[in-house]
């Protein structure tokens, strides 16, 4: 995230657990980047924990170091619109989901 937060496009505020950000008390942010295997809740039960709140322009990103397309299968069938896998293409592969541009950019092998 150090790389999108220098940026100055981005304002991005980090959380340690799924708990701490749902604790915040803020409004709903613009985008969420979400791994999905946090400490204690997991990134699936945070989306789950907001997934009312978010309107059609919030975007919430799912990574993950698996390449497992039944779990991605899993999150589609949940409700997840985005999923990258933290390789060396994520912050081009987060930029273009951020920017709108996930059409343009192939972001699965």
């Amino acid at each position: 995230m150090r790389s999108l937060s220098k940026n100055p496009k981005y304002k991005v505020k980090t959380f340690k657990s799924a708990e701490e950000c749902l604790s915040n008390g803020q409004t709903v942010a613009d985008a969420y980047i979400v791994d999905y295997n946090l400490p204690g809740k997991s990134g699936i039960e945070f989306y789950e924990a907001i997934k009312n709140k978010l309107k059609e322009n919030n975007k919430l990103i799912m990574m993950s170091a698996i390449d497992d397309g039944n779990m991605v299968l899993s999150f589609i069938k949940r409700g997840v619109r985005d999923y990258v896998i933290k390789d060396n293409t994520i912050i081009d592969s987060l930029m273009a989901i951020l920017e709108g541009k996930e059409d343009e950019y192939y972001l699965f092998d």
